[in-house]
Formats: structure tokens, C-alpha cells, sequence
């Protein structure tokens, strides 16, 4: 697409914010609170498309369910929030690393530096999907501030082609990616406090939406017991610790106990947890959680039912 052909003017992501345009005069308090009192519209706007993202939620535990992945993708900021958000679900959830993956535009180096016109490639975006074999069972969410990143809708029309689920994150009611997308969300967080600088507010929205996604989908895999992260890995020390505490909040018991229970179990809270709670053999409580599928209060439910 040529520059020329692009109306930046009709985005509402680049239009000018009228509250900020003396920004540069006032004190350092004062343009702080200016972009405080903005950042306070992006939980509004979020709260908005709750019901949106709900639908993405589910798609995405069916998806699992069926051994699909969920797969973020996107252009510059975009896109790192994707990968922050996918590259976090290992060592919070335990979940395999293919199981939630993150795609930017410009590929690795993106991650660290600019490139800025990657996001033009609109091939591209379809030709990363099928590095990864991107396939029928999984779920792809675009996201893009403007919702017009060639990239991501080249991406997100290869998905649809290939007869997967497609969601898209962006803060442009007018976006493209709206159009394409079975599940579109649109946080209208409106014009940025420095005008263009989709990084800011969008940003914001966009990390939001993504800890909804990927910590409601986990939440519904049984990932979650309460409000602890009970698949959490003991990949350094504070982990270590925190499995402890996790053992300990779920069950009440003492911090050796804990400690020597997850020693028993080979860091595995989930087995910790239900073999405090029940007193089973260790062998039993790994067949009833696997029967299960991993859900602790669906295991500790079905022994109430015996």
C-alpha cells in the first residue's frame, strides 16, 4: 500500500487529544496528571468488551482442549505485548511453550529494535503462520492499535482461510481487522496524550485484553485453584518459595510440611496439594487428577461424591 493511501486523520488512535495539547507548558506534576486522568479511560474502555473477550476466552479452553495453541501476532508494540504476554505462561502456568506463542513482525530482532516498515509485509504475516504449521485447531487473536497493520491481516485472512478461530485486539472502531475477525475487540480509549503514540493508552488497553486472554483461558484449563497458581514452575528460588506458600495457603498446613511434601511430589503443587488434602497414596492422587484433567477442586469433589 502506498503512503499516500493511507488516512491517518480517519484513525481515531491518531487523532489529536484535545485535553493534552498544552502539555509541553505545564509543570512536571501537571502533564503527569494529564496522563494519569487518560490512563483512567482504558479500564472503562475495557470493561466495554468483556463480553467479546469472554467469547475468546472460551474458544481458546476449547482449543486446548482439542491440543490447539493460542497464537498472538502483531507489529511493533503490538506485537512485544503479545510475546511479553505469551512468553509469561510457562513459568506461571507450566504450560509447554508451543502451547502459547507470540509473533512480531521483523521476528526477533523486532523484539529489541524497530523495523518499522515489517509491518507492511502483508505476505509475511501469512508465511510466519505457516513456520509454525499453524493449523485449524488453533486460535489467533491480530492485534494492532489501528486495526490496519498489513502484517496482522495478512496473518489474520490466512487463519480464517485455514478454518481457524480468529480474534483481533485494537483501539480503532473503523479498523479492518474489526471486519475480519470472528471475535473482534475494540477498546475505544481514544486519542493518545502525545498524538500517534499508540504505545501509551492502546498499549495499555492492549495488555489488559492479553492478561484476560491468556489468565482466564488458564483459569478454565484448571491452571488455577482459588486464586493460586498451582502449575507454577520452580524454576528459581522465589518460585521455590512460592510453591510453598501455594502449598500452604491451600491446604493449611505448616511450612515443613510444605516443604517435604513438594520434595515428595518433585515440585509438583497440584499432587502436594490434593495428597495433603486427602491422604491418598501418591500414586492414587496422580491417577485421580489425571482423570481430572488436572482440576483439583473437580478431584477433591469427585472423592466427596464416592
Amino acid at each position: 500500500m502506498d503512503s499516500k493511501d493511507i488516512k491517518l486523520g480517519s484513525f481515531l488512535t491518531e487523532r489529536q487529544n484535545k485535553l493534552s495539547e498544552n502539555i509541553d507548558q505545564v509543570s512536571t506534576s501537571e502533564m503527569l496528571r494529564i496522563m494519569n486522568l487518560e490512563d483512567q479511560k482504558v479500564a472503562l474502555a475495557v470493561e466495554k468488551e468483556i463480553p467479546m473477550i469472554t467469547k475468546v476466552v472460551n474458544v481458546t479452553v476449547e482449543s486446548f482442549h482439542e491440543g490447539g495453541r493460542l497464537i498472538y501476532i502483531g507489529a511493533g508494540t503490538s506485537g512485544r505485548l503479545g510475546i511479553l504476554d505469551a512468553s509469561e505462561c510457562p513459568p506461571t502456568f507450566g504450560t509447554p511453550k508451543e502451547q502459547v506463542m507470540g509473533l512480531i513482525a521483523g521476528g526477533e530482532k523486532a523484539i529489541l529494535s524497530a523495523v518499522e516498515n515489517a509491518e507492511d509485509e502483508k505476505d509475511r504475516g501469512r508465511k510466519d503462520l505457516e513456520k509454525i504449521f499453524f493449523s485449524q485447531k488453533d486460535v489467533l487473536v491480530g492485534i494492532a492499535a489501528s486495526g490496519r497493520t498489513p502484517y496482522v491481516i495478512g496473518a489474520m485472512e490466512y487463519a480464517k482461510s485455514c478454518g481457524a478461530k480468529v480474534a483481533s485486539i485494537c483501539c480503532n472502531p473503523e479498523g479492518k481487522m474489526n471486519e475480519i475477525a470472528d471475535y473482534p475487540i475494540c477498546a475505544v480509549v481514544g486519542p493518545e496524550v502525545i498524538t500517534g503514540s499508540s504505545r501509551l493508552k492502546a498499549g495499555t488497553a492492549q495488555k489488559l485484553i492479553l492478561n484476560m486472554i491468556s489468565t482466564g483461558s488458564m483459569i478454565r484449563s484448571g491452571k488455577v485453584y482459588g486464586n493460586l497458581m498451582v502449575d507454577v514452575e520452580p524454576t528459581n528460588s522465589k518460585l521455590i518459595e512460592r510453591q510453598k506458600r501455594i502449598v500452604m495457603s491451600a491446604t493449611n498446613c505448616s511450612y515443613e510440611e510444605a516443604k517435604d511434601m513438594l520434595n515428595l511430589c518433585e515440585g509438583n503443587c497440584k499432587l502436594a496439594i490434593v495428597k495433603i488434602l486427602t491422604g491418598l497414596d501418591l500414586s492414587e492422587v496422580e491417577d485421580l487428577l489425571k482423570q481430572q484433567k488436572g482440576f483439583i477442586r473437580k478431584s477433591l469433589d469427585s472423592l466427596k461424591k464416592k
